[in-house]
């Protein structure tokens, strides 16, 4: 396998100012209520270590990625717990495994939790499914990896490697399931965008090496309302609602271009082409303007912006007036970038990071930042802080603003490419083994 394709599928969307039907400081879907991995009104700590600002911790069977959603008080998120209760691996040991990764052949319970947000008490477990996937996948990934969205009332959760969609009430109750198929992915790596709600649809994307398309379905009873077949190629990059100045847009981005849906009708606003390479970060967003991009080892992507009056078929090569800028060799790597008060901030290799002014593109620093490993879960905002978490536990924070200020550190052991999750003062970070609720003046359990 290329290490190209490689560092492309662990960037998953695994691996979403934040507002919805839920919380303003809660996040009911990936990277928060609005996508964009910034939260307002929230206050959890900045400072934290395995013994520091640590309310609690739970063990989590299985393996996922899938970040914890959470809403009044709970915490949901999923996971697939094989016979061997294997675990996944850190990036070096997951590329030297990949070699003797065979076919399934033992079943995976595929099972959704819910979690007391006081205490870090399960309140329920629900089996979605127990089967043998049709699929392996690389030795790093889950085949939990694809985040729920909650709309305060019910649970929702796509497992694409079976090719379930599911719908559970507050009790774990299954409301409605659906199946939309299994389809290969590049070198079986398995797959990773999650689910997004929008007035009353539930939209899922599923871009693959056989048949790519998104799916929009009622979210009350599972029907299709409809469907928008998609270039073929695998790609894990989780779409977003776009609140843009000229309507809301529904933006996918796949293998070589990005594209704008009606999210009511599924019609094509924009599509955006000639593109280098697939997606594994996912967009953001302001009004005016939608950001994405993608990277590869050594032969970083684009990053780009496209601007809300986008419309129709798009040439990226044609310098097209739809796009307010580009720059080459820009684009994120394996985090989903973030963007706060007008600035971009966006994750290299080799700890850098990259922060520009959103409207124009112009870069305002580049910063390595020494000790940091590789980074998959995506990048958070809050409190005008800046929040960068690595595979192996260390956390750094930076000031937000035009002049790079490293304000902490911050440590807990465990392998994490889980996007970390928001709830006011509290932080919930998913590791491969527990979950961890940060939160300030800690109290034993």
């Amino acid at each position: 396998m290329t290490s190209r394709i490689l560092i492309l599928v662990l960037g998953w969307t695994a691996i979403c100012p934040w507002a919805s039907e839920v919380g303003a400081t809660e996040g009911n879907r990936f990277r928060g209520n609005d996508g964009n991995g910034r939260v307002e009104g929230a206050s959890h700590p900045a400072t934290w270590s395995a013994e520091d600002n640590v309310g609690w911790s739970l063990e989590i069977a299985g393996g996922g990625w899938s970040s914890p959603i959470v809403s009044k008080g709970r915490a949901y998120l999923t996971t697939a717990i094989g016979k061997d209760g294997a675990k996944p691996k850190n990036f070096q040991d997951g590329v030297r495994g990949m070699s003797r990764q065979g076919s399934p052949t033992e079943p995976v319970r595929f099972e959704v939790w819910c979690i007391d947000l006081s205490e870090g008490t399960v309140q329920w477990k629900s089996k979605v499914s127990e089967t043998v996937p049709k699929h392996s996948i690389h030795p790093s990934n889950t085949y939990a990896t694809e985040s729920p969205a909650f709309d305060g009332d019910q649970v929702y959760v796509f497992f694409g490697s079976i090719g379930v969609v599911a719908c559970l009430d507050e009790s774990g109750n299954e409301v409605w399931r659906k199946d939309i198929g299994v389809y290969p992915m590049n070198a079986n790596f398995g797959t990773g965008s999650s689910p997004v709600i929008f007035q009353g649809l539930l939209f899922v994307q599923s871009d693959n090496n056989e048949s790519s398309f998104l799916l929009a379905l009622d979210k009350k009873s599972g029907k299709e309302i409809w469907r928008k077949k998609r270039p073929t190629g695998s790609s894990w990059s989780t779409p977003i609602l776009w609140k843009s100045s000229q309507g809301d847009q529904l933006v996918a981005c796949g293998p070589g271009s990005a594209t704008s849906y009606d999210p009511s009708t599924g019609k094509i606003l924009w599509n955006l082409t000639e593109i280098e390479g697939s997606f594994t970060a996912s967009p953001i967003y302001d009004r005016d303007r939608v950001y994405f991009g993608n990277s590869g080892p050594g032969s970083r992507g684009p990053l780009i912006a496209v601007k809300a009056e986008a419309s129709g078929e798009i040439l990226l090569t044609e310098e097209p007036d739809a796009v307010a800028w580009v720059r080459a060799r820009s684009g994120p790597g394996m985090a989903s970038p973030v963007l706060d008060s007008g600035f971009l901030y966006v994750m290299g290799s080799g700890g850098i990071l990259d922060c520009y002014k959103a409207e124009t593109g112009d870069r305002v620093y580049r910063e390595r930042i020494s000790g940091m490993g590789s980074v998959v879960s995506s990048l958070w905002a809050s409190g005008g802080k800046v929040f960068i978490l690595d595979e192996s536990g260390q956390a750094v924070v930076v000031k937000r603003g035009a002049d790079f200020e490293l304000i902490s550190r911050n440590e807990i052991s465990d392998l994490f490419w889980s996007t970390p999750s928001v709830a006011g003062k509290d932080l919930l970070l998913r590791g491969a083994n527990k979950i961890y609720c940060v939160r300030s003046k800690a109290k034993e359990l």
